[in-house]
């Protein structure tokens, strides 16, 4: 079993940061690539931000230069900073961790989702 918690989410208004943490739990062996993704209402849901076990990072071209991903490996936690929110990032964010278990198997975890909502 694997476990995926979210925090950090809430109303901010435009211009606001946030930081949005996930933490993996469980029968971990291995976490490998780790990310975020959000899905705004009405619409599918998108990738945001990836990060390697070994820190390689990449962007949607609409997060660039605001959002940070980062990653603390002996926490098993991944973290998203939000800058320069903008009303058309509000959406519900989602982490995502590719493990590896204790069990030998390998498969993706999704996380329940943290409501990010920007007021202009």
């Amino acid at each position: 079993q694997v476990q995926l918690v979210e925090s950090g989410g809430g109303l901010v208004q435009s211009g606001g940061s946030l930081r949005l943490s996930c933490a993996v739990s469980g029968s971990i062996f291995r976490l490998n690539a780790m990310g975020w993704y959000r899905q705004a209402p009405g619409k599918q849901r998108e990738l945001v931000a990836t990060i390697t076990d070994g820190g390689t990072t990449t962007y949607a071209d609409s997060v660039k230069g605001r959002f940070t991903i980062s990653r603390d490996n002996a926490k098993n936690t991944v973290y998203l900073q939000l800058n320069s929110l903008k009303p058309e990032d509000t959406a519900v964010y989602y982490c995502n961790a590719d493990v590896t278990t204790t069990s030998w198997t390998r498969r993706d975890y999704w996380g329940q989702g943290t409501q990010v909502t920007v007021s202009s």
